[in-house]
């Protein structure tokens, strides 16, 4: 194959910093009343994979940590950002992270597994995590601001990571923040898997 892209394995924060941003900027929904919970998941199951991620409020003080605040689940064209803070992790929710035929693209999928589940038992099913794979394609790197880096040539911001994410409306940078995260994890495994292995 002529067009072979050979990615590097390592990227530092210097180079990491030069690279333009990327956003998502599709259509973000926030879904905060148990009344919105089966559209939302009724659309994301229709979907041939989909974008994972969490958010948690940040602790500043020690032996202090709170449950997940956000999921965010995305399509190429739409985000739902389902606020666990004020929902329940409902039936419907359930039923997409335990639905093996769904792909899931994450970045530290079992540590958000793990955030989840202190929320409620389940049983997962279809997710692929970016750092096990990556190592397929001779890249090193774990941090999703890296892997997009080095896959996608754009760098991901992490400024609004330790933001208050139970704060009582989420802000536009917030939103955009969240979902860039999840459905950036589908444009750099749709991009992996467009290239060959080493």
């Amino acid at each position: 194959m002529s067009n072979k892209t050979i990615f590097i394995n390592k990227i530092s924060n210097e180079q990491t910093a030069l690279l333009p941003a990327i956003e998502f900027r599709g259509e973000i929904r926030i879904v905060e009343h148990e009344r919105d919970i089966a559209a939302a998941c009724q659309d994301l199951a229709a979907q041939p994979l989909i974008g994972f991620d969490t958010e948690t409020r940040p602790s500043f003080r020690p032996g202090v940590s709170y449950r997940v605040s956000l999921l965010q689940l995305s399509t190429p064209q739409r985000c739902y950002l389902f606020r666990l803070n004020r929902i329940p992790l409902a039936k419907p929710i359930l039923q997409l992270l335990e639905n093996r035929d769904l792909p899931k693209i994450g970045a530290d999928v079992a540590g958000d597994l793990r955030s989840l589940r202190q929320l409620r038992r389940f049983r997962d099913g279809g997710f692929v995590d970016l750092q096990t794979i990556a190592p397929q394609w001779g890249i090193e790197e774990k941090s999703l601001r890296k892997l997009s880096a080095i896959v996608l040539g754009q760098r991901v911001s992490k400024a609004q990571r330790l933001s208050n994410w139970e704060a009582a409306a989420l802000t536009d940078k917030q939103q955009i923040y969240a979902a860039t995260d999840a459905w950036v994890c589908t444009r750099i495994y749709e991009k992996l898997l467009r290239t060959p292995k080493i």
